[in-house]
């Protein structure tokens, strides 16, 4: 089983990706839910850096220098797959986040960890993205920092859904910054490996559940 396979099945069983009935922040009525919130143990977030260092290594190697985490999710994101990246694969890199507001006191400025230096390739750690409303916040951020480059953005699950145009709104990044984007799975692959496959004994995806993706994608995907 490669780590496509392994990250669709513990999301499952970490209850952060279900099938239903559910509204997306866009008001789009969605039969599949991703709510990464819903990890919440030690175990999962070591999981989930491991799985997130596994699609970085896959796709960049070593080639960047900083993590960097948008507040909030990004923040225990991009924490947890450096450490992944240094146990698992020996590649130790710096790391930094955003507050929220900038600090006026103390050391200052907005970002907490490393601060990134001129000639720095950063890579942004995030969750989901539907319509690349808090990449477009980070890279002013990032570039107010000297003159770096951002090097990749890493999300989880690609939804594949249109965003602001006729591509996806991880494809409106790559092309609106020039950013490498990339997920460690799509929901493409999600639909293909749990198709009528039991996970402990249940069918979470079954022909009538991918019908109505389908349909969904139908409406809302990417031609």
């Amino acid at each position: 089983m490669n780590y496509k396979e392994q990250f669709i099945e513990f999301m499952v069983r970490s209850k952060v990706l279900t099938f239903g009935d559910f509204i997306t922040k866009s008001g789009r009525k969605t039969p599949f839910f991703i709510n990464t919130g819903n990890y919440k143990t030690g175990e999962q977030i070591s999981k989930l850096g491991s799985f997130y260092a596994e699609c970085i290594k896959a796709n960049l190697g070593d080639n960047f220098d900083v993590l960097y985490g948008p507040a909030y999710k990004g923040i225990p994101l991009c924490v947890t797959t450096g450490i992944a990246l240094h146990t698992n694969h020996n590649i130790n890199k710096n790391f930094c986040f955003n507050r929220k507001e900038a600090k006026d006191h103390g050391e200052g400025g907005s970002l907490i960890g490393y601060k990134p230096q001129d000639g720095d390739r950063i890579i942004i750690v995030e969750d989901v993205i539907t319509a690349g409303t808090s990449v477009r916040e980070s890279v002013p951020i990032l570039m107010a920092q000297g003159k770096v480059s951002i090097a990749g953005l890493v999300i989880s699950v690609d939804r594949m859904e249109r965003g602001q145009g006729n591509k996806t709104a991880l494809s409106e990044v790559e092309d609106e910054f020039g950013i490498k984007t990339m997920s460690i799975v799509t929901i493409r692959e999600i639909v293909s490996y749990l198709l009528n496959r039991q996970i402990d004994g249940k069918i979470i995806l079954d022909d009538a559940i991918k019908g109505r993706i389908d349909e969904y994608m139908d409406m809302y995907g990417v031609k």
